[in-house]
């Protein structure tokens, strides 16, 4: 990175990409956490898929999963690597 300008829009554009990940993930959490929770829990016990319920499942364990994977993929095409040593590229006049 050449200027301190560019840093700073890159570290904005890496800082958007993280909060919206964030935001992704807790819309995904609270859909699939309630979308699919069983509605009257006294009559039966609800639908089990691989030992859990699909609330549960998307939630807690398939969620987690994707969004990780999605956290490494951001990271490696979003993220640069950069210095953070400031250039001296004009003279003190």
């Amino acid at each position: 990175m050449k200027t301190l300008s560019a840093r700073y829009r890159q570290a904005h554009k890496e800082a958007k990409w993280a909060i919206g990940l964030a935001l992704a993930y807790f819309v995904w959490w609270y859909c699939s956490a309630y979308a699919f929770a069983p509605n009257n829990v006294h009559d039966s016990l609800p639908e089990l898929y691989w030992g859990f319920p699909l609330w549960f499942l998307l939630a807690c364990i398939i969620g987690p999963v994707i969004f990780t994977l999605l956290c490494g993929l951001m990271v490696k095409y979003i993220y640069q690597d950069m210095s953070l040593d400031i250039d001296e590229d004009t003279p003190d006049e």
